[in-house]
């Protein structure tokens, strides 16, 4: 899965994820707008600090990074540090404002965002006590016997499972990167599940041009599974909230509700606007698509964000 998500001629290096499935980050702008709005009550939370660092894991091609500078008042966007944190290499498109770097930086003051990266960070599938092997064809075999550490995760975070994904190596990328937040709020959006309401024989796939496929690791297609999410959110050993994605962008003033249908005699542009946003808003809340997304956040040295609360 590494080999084939972040080696030479790998899925993130050489492609263009964005052709082969849709996130939040394409689905519309009212995203960046919601993100944006959660910057903003950082922003304050801090004292809105002379610096305001934006760190974007897993920024691909920096399109969520753009928009919120773009978008951003003049007097929020002049304190912005945006960073992308990414394997592949600079998109040449990239405003020059933003850096771009392979790690993320430390000491940040601000905000640390990872939309849909957990869920690629490359994990084991363990089946019968051994590794499942896996070639570039996509053939399986049984591999190696699963270390003591790896058999340990599995009984705590999803044990009685035939076959099941290891999340150690999520669990150790977002705690890592959640410690170089000095104060502010790190957040993970991903698609993901919860100990006890895991799915049998895990959620190993693979997307290639909007379609599912077999997650065969020859470099050709996205590589992904579903993230533990309560493991990852104990494992960065900070207070934390976890809340559905509907939930979240609901509170930040995404609304899929439709226009008044009376506003089209009067207003027509203005409705096909507003009837356009809802149909927008809808995709990204719809609790059997996007909508159904986690939302992981962890406020350090600042008050959470009033999103609700599932977790501690």
């Amino acid at each position: 899965m590494e080999d084939a998500l972040y080696g030479q001629g790998g899925f993130f290096v050489t492609g263009a994820p964005a052709a082969h499935f849709r996130t939040s980050v394409h689905a519309s702008p009212l995203f960046a707008s919601a993100i944006l709005r959660l910057l903003c009550h950082v922003d304050d939370a801090l004292g809105r600090p002379e610096r305001l660092d934006v760190v974007d894991v897993g920024a691909g091609r920096g399109e969520l990074l753009a928009t919120l500078l773009h978008a951003a008042p003049p007097e929020l966007a002049g304190r912005l540090a945006l960073t992308g944190v990414e394997r592949a290499p600079r998109p040449p498109s990239l405003p020059t404002p933003v850096t771009w770097a392979s790690t993320p930086p430390t000491g940040v003051t601000g905000l640390l965002l990872a939309t849909e990266w957990l869920d690629n960070v490359p994990l084991d599938v363990v089946e019968g006590g051994r590794y499942v092997a896996v070639d570039r064809s996509g053939a399986e075999s049984p591999g190696a016997p699963a270390c003591a550490a790896d058999l340990e995760w599995l009984t705590r975070w999803w044990p009685g499972a035939p076959r099941a994904e290891v999340g150690a190596a999520r669990d150790r990328a977002w705690a890592g990167a959640v410690a170089t937040v000095e104060r502010g709020l790190a957040l993970a959006v991903d698609y993901g599940h919860l100990r006890g309401e895991r799915p049998l024989g895990g959620t190993l796939t693979g997307y290639r041009a909007g379609r599912q496929v077999p997650p065969v690791p020859d470099g050709t297609c996205d590589i992904t599974a579903h993230v533990a999410m309560d493991s990852v959110a104990e494992a960065a050993g900070k207070p934390y909230t976890l809340v559905s994605q509907r939930e979240a962008l609901h509170a930040l003033g995404v609304d899929g509700a439709r226009p008044p249908l009376a506003r089209a005699s009067t207003d027509p542009a203005g409705y096909v606007r507003a009837l356009a946003a809802a149909s927008a808003a809808a995709e990204l809340t719809d609790r059997a698509g996007l909508g159904g997304h986690w939302w992981l956040i962890h406020p350090i040295g600042v008050d959470p964000p009033p999103l609700g609360n599932v977790g501690r």
